[in-house]
């Protein structure tokens, strides 16, 4: 494959998660302003996003450390978020499989919400694709980079305006998930996994830990 053809591919990738940039923004942008209420630096919440690269578990990570839990919750808790990437994982290793290793390693690290949504659908139209791995790669990039800048910005406006977070921007990946979830139901065990997971992780959302969700992707995988 040549240069330009590898470029053509990583840069498909990269815009078609623009969509996605967009409702992450606030997102990123909300954690940043929550560091202020924690323990944490602004140079260690910044490093967070660098390093772990999971919004949800990174919301849960700062929540439990201004309350002051410990270590064990912690990671406790954000294992149990973050296991919904095995699934992720699972359904796109038959298109990366072939990849040396460092490049599997890589795009496991990229792997996101947004990020599945994006690659999974361009397999899904080129399920022989020798190039998606240059997607995949776009794709994640786009969103690594995207996050870091909101967090930034979060960190920054978040000292200025302490009370940012409960400006109601959240909605904004309420939104994005129904975009990634709504394009998925186009069989009847996707619309009967989506309904299973939904209800249970409703009915289960005040467990602790988050277990609900880890539940409600059981549940999910059971009616599929």
């Amino acid at each position: 494959m040549s240069a330009s053809s590898a470029r053509a591919v990583f840069l498909a990738g990269a815009r078609d998660t623009v969509p996605m940039l967009v409702g992450a923004a606030p997102f990123g942008m909300i954690f940043g302003a929550l560091v202020g209420t924690t323990p944490l630096a602004p140079w260690q919440g910044q490093a967070m996003s660098l390093g772990v690269f999971a919004g949800s578990s990174q919301f849960i990570a700062a929540g439990l450390m201004a309350g002051a839990a410990s270590a064990a919750v912690i990671w406790f808790a954000t294992a149990i978020v973050n296991l919904r990437h095995m699934l992720y994982a699972a359904a796109l290793l038959p298109h990366v499989q072939h990849l040396p290793r460092r490049w599997r390693w890589g795009l496991g690290f990229l792997l996101t919400d947004e990020t599945f949504a994006v690659v999974e659908a361009y397999y899904r139209q080129h399920p022989q694709s020798p190039q998606g791995h240059w997607y995949f790669l776009g794709s994640g990039l786009a969103m690594y980079g995207n996050w870091q800048v909101w967090t930034l910005v979060g960190l920054v406006f978040g000292a200025v305006f302490p009370q940012l977070q409960t400006l109601g921007l959240d909605f904004a990946m309420v939104v994005t998930f129904i975009a990634i979830v709504v394009p998925q139901l186009v069989k009847l065990p996707h619309l009967g996994a989506a309904i299973a997971a939904g209800l249970v992780a409703y009915t289960l959302k005040d467990l602790p830990y988050k277990l609900g969700l880890f539940i409600a992707a059981l549940a999910g995988l059971a009616a599929g």
